[in-house]
């Protein structure tokens, strides 16, 4: 996946903002919380950084082209990276992540944000 498509993928989640930082990375916010986080590194390709559920966290951090997300999971937090996987799963996902996300939001940020 192109940086272009996977933003503009991103940009497709309702009520998503995008931010420049880390060092470049692209990160996605809905709520103000962060669901994805993207880097491009020269040679390397798309890595891409996002929440997952404990069960979830357990099956793909010894997966192919999976790790725990640097950072996030060596804090406690249920991240992983990946790279080289399939658009479709890479969009399922980082769909799953932005979910849960929205899921764990204050009824009052749901409320406006028009997720509720």
């Amino acid at each position: 996946m192109t940086p272009e498509a996977f933003n503009a993928f991103c940009a497709t989640l309702p009520h998503t903002t995008h931010v420049v930082q880390w060092g470049g990375a692209d990160v996605w916010k809905v709520g103000g919380k962060v669901f994805a986080i993207a880097g491009w590194q020269e040679g390397g390709g798309l890595a891409v950084s996002f929440k997952v559920t404990p069960i979830g966290y357990e099956i793909l951090s010894d997966a192919d082209g999976c790790r725990p997300a640097p950072y996030l999971a060596s804090r406690g937090m249920k991240w992983i990276q990946v790279r080289g996987i399939t658009d479709n799963d890479l969009m399922d996902h980082v769909r799953g992540s932005y979910d849960m996300i929205v899921a764990a939001l204050p009824k009052k940020t749901k409320r406006e944000l028009g997720l509720l």
